[in-house]
């Protein structure tokens, strides 16, 4: 299995790397792309190197799409190709697990009208003005949808992505049967 987290600089660096880290140590292939190739910095000085663009994503190749917050959505919002890839996920109803502001990405996709979700309480009017149901909880999962709303959430952000991805990958072997 294969996940892809989309995220720029002053991205919340603990919403990056716990779920990167968490997804390898399940033993999935998880690349992390951005606007720009080379090192992008976390809010508290978190750096990552990244070696591919948005550009350059085939967004088939991925089983699950992780949308960090902090600062990056309000960049990542504006970008054309990055509201496609969660078009995408959303058409094909793959996984999309978005933290913090990550929903904010999601809005700008027209992605939430109907959608049952959680974000960083700073955006929760944005959230309902893109027609979601907004809920102030840990964690929320509406079908193939996961959001949290900050870093004190992501154990319970993690179990829902573990759990997602474990019934995914159990759907995946019985349809090989």
């Amino acid at each position: 299995m294969r996940a892809l987290i989309i995220t720029a600089d002053l991205f919340e660096d603990s919403e990056l790397e716990i779920p990167y880290q968490t997804l390898r140590k399940l033993g999935l292939n998880v690349d992390i792309v951005s606007i720009k190739k080379g090192t992008i910095i976390g809010k508290h000085g978190f750096k990552v190197d990244t070696k591919m663009t948005v550009d350059e994503v085939d967004p088939e190749r991925y089983d699950i799409l992780i949308l960090p917050g902090g600062k990056a959505p309000s960049t990542l919002r504006k970008e054309e190709k990055v509201l496609e890839i969660a078009q995408y996920f959303f058409e094909q109803h793959k996984p999309v697990a978005a933290i913090c502001h990550g929903p904010q990405i999601l809005i700008s996709a027209a992605l939430l009208e109907g959608r049952v979700v959680t974000g960083y309480k700073s955006i929760a009017k944005e959230l309902k003005n893109a027609g979601a149901l907004y809920k102030d909880e840990e964690v929320v999962i509406d079908k193939n949808l996961i959001t949290s709303r900050q870093p004190s959430d992501l154990r319970a952000f993690m179990e829902a992505i573990k759990q997602c991805l474990a019934s995914q990958k159990s759907m995946l072997n019985q349809s090989k049967k």
